[in-house]
């Protein structure tokens, strides 16, 4: 098992991000311990590529994967990041303490069918190359500013749709206010014209009654 330790720290404090590559020979592990300050933001990009006989390089392929492991080796060895991915990929954690982390990638084959085969190795040399941003929790990634910004984006219109949504249940509220006052004006209209037809009534059958008793009286029937 290969054993560097990487002063990174001193280097991170002039150039944000640390690129380094090396070799694996199949499905060996390799390691690196790094000393970080408590409450480090790491973030890692990764490039796993295997030797290809026929172009006489290294290549990218889909059956390639890597698993990635980060252990606190102050405190007993504590896994803090244990992640399985394809040939190239992401990782993030932050130090819980200040110490020395110990991270170590393992290539893997991916079978075809999906899922992962533990302990599956790969045959020949692979070439790993690692892109590390140390204790630069404001900065971000131009990819990960997109996938941000498009976030922000959908966000903005759901903030506006939502506004639409508010304007359309204040003009429903509006209109059903509108309509309960037409409502009850309609309903005081009727019922004063119900009564001005009953007061008519009234008077008329009063008036027929006095003029029938008077015709009664004229022709001396009573």
């Amino acid at each position: 098992m290969w054993r560097p330790t990487l002063l990174l720290a001193a280097a991170v404090l002039a150039v944000p991000v640390q690129a380094l590559h090396f070799f694996i020979d199949g499905a060996n592990q390799k390691c690196f311990f790094e000393e970080l300050p408590k409450d480090t933001m790491v973030v890692g990009h990764y490039d796993a590529k295997v030797w290809d006989d026929a172009t006489k390089s290294f290549i990218s392929t889909s059956d390639t994967g890597v698993f990635i492991t980060v252990e606190e080796t102050f405190d007993n060895y504590h896994r803090v990041v244990a992640q399985r991915g394809t040939n190239t990929g992401k990782f993030t954690f932050s130090a819980a303490d200040s110490g020395e982390h110990r991270l170590c990638v393992t290539p893997q084959n991916v079978p075809s069918g999906g899922g992962w085969l533990s302990g599956s190795g790969i045959h020949g040399t692979v070439k790993f190359t690692l892109d590390l941003a140390i204790g630069e929790t404001s900065k971000i990634e131009s990819t990960d500013k997109g996938k941000i910004d498009d976030l922000a984006q959908k966000i903005r219109d759901l903030n506006s749709r939502l506004q639409d949504v508010r304007r359309e249940q204040i003009f429903q509220r509006e209109r059903e206010a509108e309509f309960r006052d037409q409502s009850e004006s309609t309903n005081a209209r009727v019922v004063r014209w119900s009564l001005i037809q009953l007061v008519v009534l009234a008077v008329t059958c009063a008036w027929q009654l006095t003029h029938l008793r008077a015709f009664f009286i004229k022709q001396k029937l009573t």
